[in-house]
């Protein structure tokens, strides 16, 4: 599977970006997906992620009550709707694909990745 990250932008704070996860090249419907961030002189970061069919997803820490992750399977895409910006969400962001066991899995390992898309959150 091929992926493709866009949406990305300069937004100030408090304002929104939704971003997507275009995939081809396969079923789009067999993969559980990820978001991830780097921000420069960090360590990559868990952002978000969703289950193959949708119905289970989990956030890391500095996602939750702002960004949400949902899937358009007929549409191949992810979509990672981020609100309440802040200055420390400035980052790249990448997004990850792989083939659960399960309909339901949340994966945190991937082995298809993405281009990044970039973020900048202005104060």
């Amino acid at each position: 599977v091929q992926l493709q990250a866009s949406g990305g932008g300069l937004v100030q704070a408090g304002g929104s970006l939704r971003l997507s996860c275009a995939a081809s090249g396969s079923t789009f419907s067999s993969y559980a997906v990820g978001w991830f961030r780097h921000a420069p002189g960090t360590a990559r970061e868990f952002v978000a992620a969703i289950s193959r069919n949708g119905g289970i997803t989990r956030y890391g820490e500095a996602a939750k009550a702002r960004f949400t992750i949902s899937r358009d399977n007929a549409k191949n895409t992810v979509y990672l709707q981020m609100n309440s910006l802040k200055p420390e969400d400035t980052a790249v962001y990448y997004c990850a694909a792989d083939v659960p066991l399960s309909s339901h899995e949340i994966l945190f390992e991937y082995d298809y990745w993405g281009h990044e898309t970039l973020v900048t959150v202005s104060s």
